[in-house]
């Protein structure tokens, strides 16, 4: 006996596969990025978030540039020093 076959226009008889929240290892192959988040900041959301998310990571990068600069500072002192004796020759001879 043949299969059976939904006429056209009729509701199919099968629902169709649920989408999977893992992403698929043919997605993956094919380029897409497998951690790719639904960030709902970069779309969609206002400017003022957009705004106010960036500056918040801006921040956030901005203390742990400097924190690193004090820590290289406490372990190379010799090349800590040079570099504020750089600084000062370069402030002495700058010219407005």
């Amino acid at each position: 006996m043949p299969a059976a076959t939904d006429p056209p226009g009729a509701p199919a008889t099968t629902p169709a596969p649920l989408p999977s929240p893992l992403p698929d290892a043919d997605a993956t192959a094919e380029g897409t990025p497998a951690d790719s988040t639904d960030d709902p900041t970069d779309e969609g959301a206002t400017g003022g978030e957009n705004d106010a998310a960036r500056r918040r990571r801006r921040a956030q990068f901005l203390r742990e540039l400097n924190e690193a600069k004090e820590l290289r500072d406490r372990v190379q002192p010799r090349r800590a020093r040079a570099a504020r004796m750089r600084q000062a020759m370069r402030m002495r001879t700058f010219r407005w």
